[in-house]
């Protein structure tokens, strides 16, 4: 089995800069889905399910904006609905 302790790199963020506007993102998609309190909720006490419908509602947000500016479009809106 991997040792946990170099396994972190998953999760790091690549551009720093990014950090502030990623846990807004992160926020506001929680709010859609119903988690008004996400910020300071035990992520840990929440369903898998819940936390993963934030995690992949996020990427596809990001996904969708990274082919838009490849595009040469505008920033779309967010929301989860897109």
């Amino acid at each position: 089995m991997a040792n946990n302790q170099n396994n972190n790199t998953s999760n790091k963020i690549v551009v720093p800069e990014a950090r502030q506007a990623l846990n807004q993102m992160k926020l506001e998609i929680a709010n859609e889905l119903g988690m008004a309190n996400y910020d300071t909720l035990d992520k840990g006490n929440l369903p898998s399910r819940q936390n993963g419908y934030v995690g992949g509602y996020m990427t596809k947000n990001l996904v969708r904006m990274a082919q838009q500016s490849m595009a040469g479009g505008q920033q779309p809106p967010s929301g989860i609905n897109q």
